[in-house]
């Protein structure tokens, strides 16, 4: 079974102008496109080649491990944004954080730091823990806290490479990171992620922009937002009639 490059749940434009255009055509076209290529070499005429991206993950050692990891990683991480992004959770995950962290201000504070000093190249997670508790981990290079069986929940995560934000931020990273939390990231996602279903989601790639409301779905609203509209219509197919018909149904409240 060969993987597929997922779509982005989103244009290329729709994250300006805090990720460009240009940076999500390398990033997405050229990076990602990239580790899809080299995995699926790397499995053709192998037992892999029948098993689950988590299968892979959670199994692979060494450069089979680093291209199937990324694979995941950054369809997590694009749908860790939303261009109707950023905001301050709030329902059950804005009262974790605060349990956690004492308020989103100074969870905002530890997070902007700890993906600063995340060494190298890797990623910054927001993750539960077993014990229902929030903790931010970072990781290195391609590692994933999916890979390592310590119960964690991933629930959203920033890359934290170079190609993620240096065509746009140049060596400023505490800047990009500041600006994906204020201005991108896609809380709905997170929210949607405590139920410990966020592996499965992101292996199937379904493309999870929900709302334009920040911390939750929005209610009561007949049209949707321009990311959710693009969803529904460039990549599910569905026609203006049939999303005019989802909106008078409220299906997707």
């Amino acid at each position: 079974m060969a993987f597929e490059l997922p779509p982005l749940p989103f244009e290329k434009d729709a994250l300006e102008p805090h990720i460009s255009k240009e940076t999500l055509e390398y990033h997405h076209g050229k990076h990602h496109n990239a580790y899809v290529t080299k995995l699926n070499d790397m499995i053709k005429g192998t037992d892999d080649e029948n098993r689950s991206l988590e299968e892979i993950i959670q199994k692979a050692k060494g450069g089979l491990f680093n291209q199937a990891a990324q694979v995941w990683n950054h369809t997590f991480y694009w749908n860790s944004l939303s261009p109707n992004g950023g905001g301050e959770p709030s329902g059950e995950l804005g009262e974790a954080i605060t349990k956690t962290f004492g308020s989103f201000d100074k969870f905002k504070e530890e997070f902007n730091a700890k993906g600063a000093g995340n060494f190298g190249s890797g990623w910054t997670w927001l993750v539960k823990n077993s014990d229902g508790s929030l903790e931010i981990v970072n990781t290195d290079d391609a590692d994933t806290p999916i890979a390592h069986g310590k119960g964690q929940v991933p629930l959203f995560t920033v890359d934290m490479w170079e190609h993620a934000y240096y065509i746009d931020y140049r060596n400023a990273r505490p800047n990009y990171a500041d600006r994906v939390l204020k201005e991108a990231l896609n809380w709905d996602w997170a929210a949607l992620n405590l139920d410990g279903q966020g592996v499965s989601r992101t292996i199937e790639g379904a493309p999870y922009i929900l709302s334009s409301t920040p911390g939750g779905p929005s209610r009561g609203a007949p049209e949707f937002g321009a990311d959710q509209t693009y969803v529904l219509r460039e990549i599910l197919g569905m026609s203006d009639e049939d999303l005019a018909d989802c909106a008078i149904a409220g299906v997707f409240e």
